[in-house]
């Protein structure tokens, strides 16, 4: 039996109509036994290329179990588990992967347009933290108008809490929010909603607890590069063959067993490869296999924004179809809050950044760069718009004000309701954060749940990096910064549902934009040329070949009287026409103030902290 199994990952246990295989790589190992907690241990046979298998007719769904090398005293989890009911110190359990009864068959996936993308935490989108109470919240998300959740890392890792990206457990859920069925439920509902699912994976690095591959595999991490989180994996060096067969077959599990709709990749800057195919190149590629009729999503972060990630393979790219823009909400979160601090250094907030950002997506394509002292980027005009993934908030850069706050709490509420048309608007992909539709005011912070020893340096290294921001430098600004080992710093980071609640405009706002964004030809239109119409002020012109052009005018300022208004972008497309509002974010319904004619006799009467949304009509004329 055992020679005869076909597996369908090349790691981990599989269950099986008779029993479960086993397989693991342990080059540095002459003896691996599986150890059940009931019944004899199972030695698996040693392979030529490092791997032991073996087939164990006893052993079941639910059973548990841990691995023995070389028959030491210790016991050890599967590098590849599939469960670890007790964590990533605990046994490994065998999960049946055909128990759960999928009702999604008719599923098409989601394509690279036309997403609008929904990032979040299972530990704090509600306050149960699990998957099932995300579940019962995603049909809130389908009525705004989101056609994707972003799921941030759900592979196990150790303690109570987490962000989830110290995962040393990359195939098996953690259990802080279900069992495997319970997230494969979870996106089930999703697709019955009509929402992709995109997991949040980490492949550049393993969490500094609850890691054990040193004891099988040394070899799985690279002694040539280096990353400021540790030791990356080995994609290009000796021996690394299984480790690159091992993530790639990660991808294709998630796209495979739980039906997931696509992958973001994390910090894809310290995904080192020398080899002559890119190790993302074989994973997008195995992973679009793995999904078989059904179309899906893999898109990257990159902090120095390599537009190649996102060009085909034959064009010297990575295949990926979006990449995040951190440019964009840079310069947004500038012209926002006034600081520009930290690694905003290089960025002012000005109207010039938002157009160029709205029509080129990178701001930095291979200019010199003073946050790093070299240059940034490389030429990205060729890169279809949507394919840059832009974003007001993020996990980061929400955590990285120091006290969690939002940018909601960083300017004025009527400047925040037009750039939130401007995200929503632009050909961009865009991303909320969770809680971002509804202008949260619960923070996320930076929160891990690690032993004493461990946590005091995590504690320690998070003050060094806000000391980059000079408002937080200070013994002031230090006092503040919370403890990430702290149970109520993940605790204050939760969502309140009554807080949605009692905010019926933002979420009307939101949901304005998107149908708009959804049902307005302009909106899906590639082709928008913009100007700057003052030091605060700016418009977008949304082209459509076949008449019914679209303005987006911005004014970050004061009240602007534009006369005399040079601008052709601002002319209508007849002569016999003008333009009138068909949306404002200072419409009454929104929490504002109404908006008068912008396009009056008087010239453009632009308002203030406003965004409005213009159509063109015939003028009416007094006979």
């Amino acid at each position: 039996m055992a020679s005869d199994y076909v597996r369908r990952f090349p790691v981990g246990a599989e269950l099986t109509t008779d029993g479960t295989h086993f397989r693991v790589w342990a080059p540095i190992r002459s003896r691996v036994e599986v150890v059940p907690e009931a019944g004899p241990p199972i030695e698996l046979a040693r392979e030529p290329d490092g791997y032991f298998s073996g087939f164990a007719a006893g052993i079941g769904d639910g059973a548990r179990y841990r691995l023995q090398l070389d028959g030491g005293s210790s016991l050890f989890p599967d590098p590849a588990s599939r469960f670890q009911p007790s964590g990533p110190h605990g046994p490994s359990q065998v999960v049946d992967h055909t128990r759960f009864e999928w009702t999604d068959a008719g599923w098409p996936g989601i394509t690279d347009e036309g997403q609008v993308l929904y990032e979040l935490h299972i530990g704090t989108f509600t306050p149960e933290g699990t998957f099932a109470a995300a579940a019962a919240r995603l049909p809130q998300l389908a009525e705004l108008g989101v056609t994707a959740v972003e799921v941030m890392p759900v592979a196990d890792f150790p303690g109570h809490f987490g962000w989830g990206y110290d995962g040393t457990c990359l195939f098996a859920p953690t259990r802080l929010y279900g069992a495997p069925d319970d997230f494969r439920r979870f996106v089930d509902a999703a697709h019955a909603l009509g929402l992709g699912v995109i997991l949040d994976v980490v492949y550049n690095h393993f969490g500094p607890d609850g890691n054990y591959i040193r004891e099988f595999a040394p070899q799985f991490l690279s002694t040539i590069h280096k990353t400021e989180w540790g030791e990356p994996f080995n994609f290009d060096g000796p021996d690394s063959g299984p480790v690159r067969e091992f993530f790639i077959a990660n991808a294709a599990y998630w796209v495979e067993e739980f039906h997931i709709d696509g992958l973001r990749l994390d910090a894809t800057q310290a995904i080192y490869d020398d080899s002559p195919t890119h190790v993302l190149t074989e994973i997008a590629r195995r992973a679009r296999a793995a999904a078989g009729r059904r179309t899906i999503y893999v898109m990257g972060e990159n902090e120095p924004q390599d537009a190649n990630l996102v060009r085909p393979p034959e064009n010297g790219g990575c295949g990926l179809d979006a990449i995040w823009n951190d440019d964009l909400h840079h310069a947004a979160r500038v012209a926002l809050s006034g600081k520009n601090e930290g690694y905003f250094m290089d960025y002012s907030g000005t109207p010039q950044e938002l157009v160029s950002a709205a029509k080129y997506g990178f701001l930095y394509q291979g200019q010199q760069y003073r946050w790093h002292n070299r240059r940034r980027g490389r030429p990205a005009f060729d890169i279809p718009r949507h394919r840059f993934v832009a974003f007001l908030e993020n996990h980061d850069q929400v955590a990285n004000s120091g006290r969690g706050h939002r940018v909601n709490q960083l300017t004025s509420p009527a400047r925040f309701r037009a750039l939130t048309a401007y995200l929503l608007l632009i050909p961009a992909t865009p991303m909320l954060f969770q809680g971002q539709e509804y202008a949260s005011t619960r923070p996320f912070l930076y929160f891990a749940d690690h032993h004493p020893e461990l946590a005091a340096l995590v504690f320690n290294g998070r003050r060094e990096a806000m000391r980059r921001f000079r408002s937080q430098a200070g013994p002031d600004g230090m006092s503040l910064i919370p403890d990430p080992a702290d149970p109520k710093t993940f605790e204050r980071s939760k969502l309140d549902p009554a807080e949605r609640d009692s905010r019926p405009e933002w979420l009307a706002l939101h949901a304005d934009l998107l149908k708009l964004r959804k049902t307005d030809p302009a909106f899906r239109s590639a082709v928008v040329d913009g100007a700057v119409l003052s030091a605060s002020a700016f418009v977008l012109r949304f082209f459509v070949p076949a008449g019914g052009d679209r303005l987006l005018v911005v004014n970050l300022g004061r009240d602007l009287h534009l006369d005399p208004a040079p601008e052709p972008l601002l002319a209508p497309p007849d002569v016999d026409a003008h333009w009138y509002p068909i949306w404002s974010s200072e419409a009454p319904k929104y929490g504002g103030q109404g908006t008068a004619p912008l396009d009056t006799d008087d010239n453009w009467q632009i308002p203030g902290e406003a965004a409005v949304v213009l159509a063109a009509r015939p003028l009416t004329r007094p006979t």
